[in-house]
């Protein structure tokens, strides 16, 4: 591995075999560039390549009978078909939760279920299902709770429902924290005793699978529109885009190019995306984060009811909120952004002595803190958590980590402190009393110094293949759309292009973004530089300089034109 400094980053060069990537270049009839990047990703042989580029059903897609306690839940499902007895389906506030429920309501409703669904509101009632909401199901006649996205660690509830005589259904894709609930049934793939072989779902993906089992037994064909409320939750979910998810989400993204939601194109209306092709990108950052707006800001269930689209009028007004909710969301982040900032810079807070981040307020929403914990991990590559103070002085919020550092197990090695954990090695979710915020901080801080050096805290980028302005054009643009979708454990390709000049002197666009255009070898490319109006000075002082871009190709879609530009991420003098 070579490694190079550039002005923000320190760019790594994996070490590849030039001779093998043309090779393989040749077999697979992939641009150099394309091959060598994932030559560099570890697939180095023919067979292997063409296995990734090629998804299909018959490869990727395993029987749903596999998950456990799915055929004993789609029985039970039957049975309250068959029996009319009510069913209630218990979902999550954000993106995953609503499109699981929404795919359960537009699955359930046509095969004459007597169902409906509740989400719960993310301050009123906290995450997951709760005791209350099974006590209530219960007094409204519900013979069967499904959950969604949620249930692994309902333990009380589950008891409450058991008492009651209400069948418990649980479907999640979190990892349970050792004993499971004592539920009818559990499908969630992370069961040590799951034989379903993939195991990385979003929750949307579990009930997914077992609504495609339920209707494969009544011998019916899925509703069109599950496969894109699979696309938006997977995407939203940032789970890995491999095996299976991956053939969903491509599946997902050529249906909607075929004909999508009357939902889907207010969302694309209100983000002003006019293309007709998206790509998994366009929907993680311009179409799901207004669906997330409603779980952080205010009552998500209006979201199901926007996503199963009955009614046009309702979409309308949802989608109107929608967009209003999302941009007060982007204020409400920029203010937290901006406050922990100023804490670092008066030293109340110190990253690189801490190796984390974690702070406490009583005014930030808990739904918005995660989204903020996020931007602060990237920007100083520490493990950091945000925390919403109540006024019960319970400490509620979200954790987002780096590679090097299993938030999950380092929240697991202080539950004794705890009220409540849950998610994933790089995200997750906690309450704690705040008496024990102190010794929380002290001992997740030991916990964290074992695994995160000085060297680790290193912001780091990696760089995929080199490339010349000559090989930007629209056949490597073509081939790019055989490696996508792009999203968590398939990252968009990081190109690097050497010895280059500007043309010219560049623009600097909102006081955030930098326009510039580049030279070599006879060819000019745009390039532009989201959020780093440091480079506009740089560029200003070293106009006749010889540098190294990192970056990404992009394609523009603009008045019926599509161009191949470029998108930069860092610069190296070296």
């Amino acid at each position: 591995m070579m490694t190079i400094q550039g002005l923000k980053y320190r760019w790594n060069i994996p070490d590849v075999d030039g001779a093998a990537v043309a090779q393989l270049a040749a077999d697979v009839a992939l641009p150099v560039p394309l091959a060598h990047a994932l030559y560099a990703r570890g697939f180095t042989r023919k067979e292997q390549l063409q296995d990734y580029l090629i998804s299909s059903y018959e490869k990727d897609v395993a029987d749903p009978q596999l998950l456990k306690d799915a055929q004993k839940a789609v029985d039970r499902l039957i049975q309250a078909l068959n029996g009319n007895e009510k069913i209630l389906i218990a979902g999550d506030y954000d993106v995953d939760g609503i499109t699981s429920s929404a795919l359960m309501m537009i699955c359930l409703l046509p095969l004459g279920a007597q169902v409906n669904f509740f989400l719960p509101n993310r301050v009123k009632d906290g995450y997951g299902l709760s005791v209350k909401t099974v006590e209530r199901a219960h007094e409204h006649g519900y013979a069967v709770i499904i959950t969604v996205d949620n249930g692994i660690s309902a333990f009380k509830p589950a008891e409450r429902a058991q008492e009651l005589g209400v069948d418990l259904i649980i479907t999640d894709h979190h990892r349970p924290h050792g004993n499971l609930p004592c539920a009818y049934a559990i499908v969630d793939p992370h069961q040590e005793d799951c034989a379903y072989p993939y195991k990385y779902f979003a929750g949307v993906g579990v009930s997914f699978k077992l609504m495609a089992l339920l209707y494969a037994q009544l011998g019916k064909q899925l509703p069109a529109e599950v496969y894109e409320l699979m696309l938006l939750g997977t995407v939203a979910d940032v789970v890995p885009l491999t095996g299976e998810n991956r053939f969903w989400v491509r599946h997902g993204l050529q249906k909607i190019k075929q004909g999508h939601s009357y939902g889907l194109q207010v969302l694309k209306r209100n983000a002003r995306v006019t293309k007709e092709t998206l790509t998994s990108l366009d929907i993680g950052f311009f179409i799901t984060p207004q669906i997330n707006a409603l779980g952080r800001l205010e009552d998500a269930r209006s979201g199901v009811k926007f996503l199963v689209g009955n009614d046009t009028t309702v979409t309308e007004a949802v989608g109107t909120l929608l967009h209003k909710l999302n941009e007060e969301r982007k204020f409400i982040e920029k203010n937290i952004y901006e406050n922990v900032l100023e804490k670092i810079k008066q030293g109340l807070i110190n990253p690189h002595q801490d190796r984390m981040i974690i702070v406490a307020h009583d005014d930030w929403p808990t739904g918005v803190i995660g989204l903020v914990a996020g931007k602060l991990m990237n920007a100083y590559n520490v493990p950091t958590i945000l925390l919403h103070r109540t006024v019960q002085g319970i400490l509620k919020g979200s954790c987002r980590s780096i590679g090097e550092c299993d938030i999950f197990k380092a929240l697991s090695s202080v539950k004794d402190l705890l009220i409540s954990f849950g998610g994933h090695p790089m995200a997750a979710g906690l309450a704690l009393d705040e008496k024990n915020f102190d010794a929380f901080k002290k001992r997740l801080s030991e916990y964290i110094t074992e695994f995160v050096t000085h060297e680790s805290m290193v912001k780091k980028i990696t760089c995929d293949a080199p490339l010349l302005l000559t090989d930007v054009t629209q056949k490597l643009s073509h081939g790019l759309q055989y490696l996508e979708p792009f999203g968590c454990e398939n990252p968009q390709p990081l190109f690097i292009l050497k010895d280059v000049t500007l043309l010219e002197p560049p623009q600097l666009l909102k006081e955030q973004h930098v326009k510039a255009r580049l030279f070599s070898d006879g060819v000019i490319k745009p390039i532009i530089f989201f959020n780093r109006p440091d480079l506009f000075e740089w560029f200003i002082e070293h106009q006749r300089d010889i540098f190294s871009v990192a970056c990404y190709v992009t394609q523009n879609n603009w008045n019926d034109k599509i161009s191949v530009e470029l998108q930069g991420v860092d610069i190296s003098c070296v």
